[in-house]
């Protein structure tokens, strides 16, 4: 007797590839190859002198260190909100895992404005740290809150589908053996989170990096002190100088690019070590 094929829901492999590459085609490699074309156009020496220019290396440093701050904190807070959902039943607990989603959802112009109103000075949240002398808007600190509002979502629902799958039974036993709760947290349960905590810090690593809608309110947009790399390459567009902008861009392309790739390569060390323990 014949074996009877498997029916696919979705249509056969060449089709299937076929609208894949399409999609990949159009939505990633068409616009980065055009970054490509329009940088072509520069000689390697003027490409370094866009680059290297002193206030596009200080764009790239106040870029760079705040989304690394924002998603080190973001780790942290989102891993924490994960437990909490995942972990306790509460009321409110259903509204409260939808808000996660709301930086997605909220138009980032309209984050940036209202992040700005409350942390002005004279804002409900900026004029009380000024008591103590701390300045949140139009500072590296205001810009690091718009990119821990724009990056939250990203640790807490890479985070979240790993914790809700864990096995109980593991925290269970070394309980019954006596372990101390910090223990069977560092022990147990954050080895096998670890692989979704780093891409979750990943993803919003790079979703920082390039935000400028929810930033560029609250920066203030001083030069060699708030000002952002997407900030710089909107002023080159706006000057019509589109090699320098795509030069810049193409540079901030790369690092993005470069941050998913180790992200991938811990995720996958990570992953392997702890099948490897199973």
């Amino acid at each position: 007797m014949r074996k009877k094929k498997n029916k696919r829901v979705i249509p056969g492999f060449g089709i299937s590839l076929g609208v894949t590459l399409t999609m990949l085609g159009f939505m990633v490699i068409i616009p980065m190859a055009a970054l490509i074309i329009y940088t072509s156009k520069m000689s390697f020496s003027e490409f370094v002198n866009v680059i290297t220019g002193k206030r596009v290396l200080s764009a790239f440093y106040v870029s760079i260190i705040t989304a690394f701050t924002a998603s080190l904190i973001n780790a942290v807070m989102g891993l924490i909100i994960a437990w909490v959902l995942v972990r306790y039943n509460f009321p409110g607990k259903r509204i409260m895992d939808g808000m996660i989603e709301l930086p997605f959802a909220l138009p980032t112009a309209v984050a940036g404005m209202a992040l700005t109103y409350l942390t002005t000075d004279n804002g409900v949240i900026g004029s009380f740290f000024s008591k103590f002398g701390i300045h949140i808007a139009y500072t590296r600190i205001g810009i690091t809150v718009a990119l821990i509002f724009v990056g939250i979502p990203f640790v807490v629902r890479s985070v979240q589908p790993v914790l809700e799958k864990l096995d109980g039974s593991y925290e269970e036993a070394a309980d019954v053996l006596g372990a101390k709760r910090m223990t069977i947290f560092f022990k147990i349960i954050f080895p096998e989170l670890k692989p979704a905590l780093f891409t979750g810090f990943g993803l919003a690593f790079g979703r920082c990096l390039g935000e400028y809608g929810s930033v560029v309110f609250i920066a203030g947009n001083k030069p060699y002190y708030t000002e952002i790399a997407p900030l710089v390459i909107m002023s080159r567009l706006q000057e019509f100088d589109y090699t320098a902008a795509t030069s810049i861009a193409l540079v901030m392309l790369v690092i993005s690019f470069v941050i998913l790739f180790i992200n991938s390569m811990i995720q996958a060390r990570n992953t392997r070590i702890v099948t490897g323990r199973q």
